[in-house]
This record gives structure tokens, C-alpha cells and sequence, in this order.
């Protein structure tokens, strides 16, 4: 049981095909030329398309090019009275599947249809397959059973199936990427590329040559034309992390692709259409910039069109237990050992705050199994932090006046020093001092200007 598409401009052969492909079970439609089958194709697809070649209006060769943009693994079979090496040729370099001369033997015909539907059914199993592992894949990668993480799992499975686009949230290490990548797995662009950029690792001009690409001669060094990552993302998903980090002047550019579908590359004059879905994520307080006027309001609006914000590990404590048996399994079979953990170490793992989230329990698990040489894993194999960690004392520490605190005041004030520490340690070389405060170069010069403080690190330089 097939859908077979039969498009001829001769009636005799429309109807006689419709004649031996109905009887044998399949629904079949005709078209008399290319362009109405393309029509018909649009409205419902079809699982084989039989056609001619000679056809006024849309021949079977523009039509099967057409074809090919969107289907490209249709089966098409072409026929024609007018057989020629070149057009044979043409058409299998534009992919059909097989090709016959008129007049034919039906019952040949009828053996070269059942062998092209047989490969679109091992095609999409194929896929189907392929599918099914990446789905497991994707989601598996993404641990917790706490009601938190199941509304997330609930809502990367509904915003998979739109295209709209999504802004992912969270603190560093609570797996955002994972998050975009799962709905990309998930989503109808699954087969398409997944390109990831992080925005906040390149300069203004760098960025954009990586997102939009360049043409030869665009500027020095330009020696070839360069596809960007939305191009190169065409018909997948282009997930754009620490988006917070972009300077102003991106944020335009960067606005004007998500209205208008097209971009420019680098030093040229055309634009080209763009078929990518954006995921956007960051760390940082969007809205709260935009209020600072330090990202764009209207930008803002067009990237969280799907909001997903991820909780910090310490909201979600009741999944650690989940991730700490993920993380085993993992570095025992990296390391080739089969170690578990202690329920001492367990116990103080699920007791520890875990600032750098997801992240940090990874490489805390990462590093005990490496260290450990015993069958389980105990508690000096955890840096002293972890093992030394007492919420009580730590509060103890931070006890408030009794005439109360200015908190946003203090926060600031505490902000401005450890910048001015970093700057002072670092020699006043800010890659070093942001690497000394983890976090992007962009971040820190940001609160510099917040401080006014960014002539600070010139002075340090100089020594005055």
C-alpha cells in the first residue's frame, strides 16, 4: 500500500497507470505536468512519484531538481520516449531512482516500483532507528527525577515539535546546552546540523565573520570566502550560549537575522535566506539588562519567545543521588573500573551546596574515580571544600547587624573590590583577571564601566 504520484501530460498513460497501480491496493493521483505536482506534493506528500520527462510548462527533470530541495529522499522514477545518455545521466546525478524508456513493460515498471518503495522502507527504518537512539541519547544525558526536572523534560518534548525561538536560563553548569541540544534530537531538524557558538569567547568583529561568515578580500587575511554558522546550521539549529555576552552593536545585527531570515556575510554585498531555529542561553539576568539598557528590549522579546529556565542543583537536592550513580557509570567505564560510592561520601555529596552545579559535581565525581583504589569511593578523595562544608558555620560567619544592611549596596561595594583585587593580582591584565574571577573578558569589562573603574587596569599596567 503505497501513495504514487503519476504525472504525465499524456492521458493514456495516466490512466493506465492509475489502472495497474490501484488494482494492486495503492491510492494514486495524476498530475499532466511538474509544476501541478509540486502543488499537489505541497498539500499532501506522496511515497513514489512515476513521471515523465518531455512535459510542457515543467518537465520531469526541473521537477525532479525541484523535488530534490526539499524530499530528497523521495522515490522518483522517470520515464521517457526520448531516451539520451545525457539526460539519463542528468537525471541520476539529480538522484532518481531509476529511469525507463517508453513504451515499457508494466510488469518491469511494477518490479522497479516495488524495489524503490522497498529502499524508502529500509531508509526510514533507518532513520526511524537512528532517531531513537539520538532521542535516548540526548534525553538520557539530562538526569533528575525531582518534579523540577520532569516539567523541563515535559516542556523540551512540547517546544521540540514548533520552531519558535527558545531562551534557556540558569546559573553556569546547569546543563543548558543539553537542554538545546535534546530539543534539537527531538524536533523535526533532528537529521540537520546543531551548530553551538559561545558568544561571550569572541570579540565583536570575530563573532560576527563566525555567525554571518566573510567574502574573499572582506579584510586582511580574507584569503577564501567563509561560510558562517547560520548558513552552516541551514534547515538545523544554531544554539547561541552566553548570549548576554554580546556587545550592542551584535545585538542589532543579530536582531535584524531573527526578522528578516537573512544574513550578510562579512564584506559582501547580497544577502542570502537562512533556515535556522536559534536557542539562545545565558547566566545572566536578561530582563534586569534591559532595564540597564545594557541589552536590547526588543532582542530580548524576540529570543524568549519560549522561556526555560533551569534550576541550580541546591533546588533540586533530590536528584543528586541520580546524578552521582550517572557519573560513576560513566568514569568507571572511561576508566575501566568498577568502584561505587561510599554511603559517607554519599552523604556529604548530598549535603554540599554545589555553586558551580552539575558541573562541579561532575568533576568531583570525575576526579574520585580517578583517585580512588579501593572498591569504594571515601571521602579524602573529595577536594577539602567539599569534605570541610558546613552551612551552619558558613551563616554563622555572614550574621547581620543589628541595624539591618544595605544589601544591594554591599553586594555592590564587595562586587567593585574583588574587581579591583583581580585587576591588582593580574597587573591590571584583564584576560587574567576575568580568568581569576571565572568569567568571560566581556563580563568583566562590563563592570568596569558599572564601577567606573575601567581606567584601573591601564594604571596597573603602567605601574601608576
Amino acid at each position: 500500500m503505497a501513495k504514487i504520484l503519476i504525472v504525465d501530460d499524456e492521458q493514456s498513460y495516466r490512466q493506465l497507470l492509475t489502472l495497474v497501480f490501484e488494482e494492486q491496493g495503492n491510492t494514486v493521483r495524476t498530475a499532466m505536468n511538474g509544476r501541478l505536482a509540486l502543488e499537489m506534493l505541497a498539500a499532501e506528500p506522496a511515497d513514489i512519484i512515476i513521471s515523465d520527462v518531455k512535459m510542457p510548462d515543467m518537465d520531469g527533470i526541473e521537477m525532479l531538481r525541484a523535488v530534490r530541495e526539499t524530499q530528497p529522499d523521495l522515490g522518483v522514477i522517470l520515464m521517457t520516449a526520448f531516451a539520451s545518455v545525457e539526460t539519463a545521466r542528468e537525471a541520476f546525478k539529480l538522484g532518481a531512482d531509476d529511469f525507463i524508456q517508453k513504451p515499457f513493460d508494466v510488469e518491469e515498471l511494477k518490479l522497479i516500483v516495488r524495489k524503490t518503495l522497498e529502499k524508502q522502507a529500509l531508509i526510514n527504518e533507518n532513520r526511524a532507528f537512528k532517531r531513537a537512539q539520538r532521542e535516548r541519547g540526548s534525553v538520557k544525558n539530562i538526569v533528575g527525577a525531582s518534579a523540577k526536572m520532569n516539567a523541563i523534560f515535559q516542556m523540551i518534548e512540547t517546544v521540540a515539535e514548533v520552531q519558535s525561538t527558545v531562551l534557556v536560563t540558569g546559573e553556569s553548569g546547569t546543563g543548558k546546552e543539553l537542554v538545546a541540544r535534546a530539543i534539537h534530537d527531538l524536533s523535526p531538524r533532528a537529521e540537520k546540523p546543531f551548530i553551538s557558538i559561545n558568544c561571550g569567547a569572541f570579540t565583536e568583529t570575530l563573532l560576527e565573520s563566525e555567525l554571518f561568515g566573510y567574502v574573499k578580500g572582506a579584510f586582511t587575511g580574507a584569503n577564501t570566502n567563509r561560510k558562517g554558522l547560520f548558513e552552516a546550521a541551514h534547515g538545523g539549529t544554531i544554539f547561541l550560549d552566553e548570549i548576554g555576552e554580546m556587545s550592542p552593536a551584535m545585538q542589532v545585527k543579530l536582531l535584524r537575522v531573527l526578522q528578516e531570515r537573512r544574513v550578510r556575510p562579512v564584506g559582501a554585498h547580497d544577502e542570502m535566506q537562512i533556515d535556522a531555529r536559534v536557542i539562545a542561553a545565558t547566566n545572566r539576568d536578561l530582563k534586569k539588562m534591559t532595564e540597564d539598557s545594557t541589552f536590547r528590549e526588543d532582542l530580548f522579546y524576540r529570543i524568549s519567545v519560549i522561556p526555560i529556565h533551569l534550576p541550580p542543583l541546591r533546588e533540586r537536592a533530590e536528584d543528586i543521588p541520580d546524578l552521582i550513580e550517572h557519573f560513576i557509570k560513566k568514569f568507571n567505564d572511561q576508566a575501566g573500573k568498577d568502584v561505587v560510592m561510599s554511603p559517607k561520601t554519599a552523604q556529604i555529596l548530598e549535603k554540599y551546596a554545589w555553586h558551580g552545579n552539575v558541573r562541579e559535581l561532575e568533576h568531583t565525581i570525575e576526579r574520585a574515580v580517578a583517585l580512588e583504589r579501593t572498591a569504594e569511593i571515601q571521602p579524602e578523595r573529595l577536594p577539602d571544600h567539599i569534605t570541610n562544608y558546613n552551612p551552619q558555620r558558613i551563616s554563622a560567619e555572614f550574621e547581620l547587624p543589628e541595624d539591618g544592611i544595605n544589601l544591594v549596596s554591599h553586594l555592590e561595594n564587595l562586587e567593585k573590590t574583588y574587581v579591583v583585587e583581580a585587576l591588582r593580582q593580574s597587573g591590571g591584565n584583564q584576560t587574567k583577571a576575568a580568568d581569576l574571577l571565572k568569567m568571560p573578558v566581556r563580563s568583566l569589562r562590563h563592570l568596569l564601566d558599572k564601577h567606573s573603574i575601567r581606567s584601573l587596569s591601564a594604571q596597573m599596567r603602567t605601574g601608576e
